[in-house]
């Protein structure tokens, strides 16, 4: 599963942070449980509605989990499914795309290309 895309969902001031520093160390969230929350495609949507409800300025970047090797684990959490949990700081050479929360007509996520 290592070769997946796994999406982080960001206030704005945490990725301009990314941006700048080149590396996001995570948020208190992330911090507190010892590893970086990430989500799937299919996963995304609900995490979003469930975590950040009623927050703007939000946006979403699109993670390579393929180059960050053994720092990613499979993990169970949500309703039994596995979700992509990585265990270092998350550098800004395996985010391949971001950009801000937006949707579709029908409200459905759009993820970065």
């Amino acid at each position: 599963m290592n070769d997946a895309i796994a999406y982080k969902i960001l206030t704005g001031e945490q990725l301009q942070q990314l941006l700048a520093d080149g590396v996001f160390t995570g948020a208190p969230i992330d911090k507190a449980d010892g590893y970086i929350h990430t989500s799937t495609a299919v996963q995304a949507q609900e995490t979003l509605e469930k975590h950040f409800a009623g927050q703007t300025g939000l946006a979403l970047a699109a993670v390579d989990l393929g180059l960050l090797g053994d720092a990613v684990k499979w993990e169970v959490s949500r309703g039994g499914a596995l979700f992509p949990h990585i265990y270092a700081d998350l550098p800004l050479s395996a985010v391949i795309a971001h950009g801000p929360i937006s949707h579709d007509g029908d409200g459905n996520l759009i993820l970065p290309a």
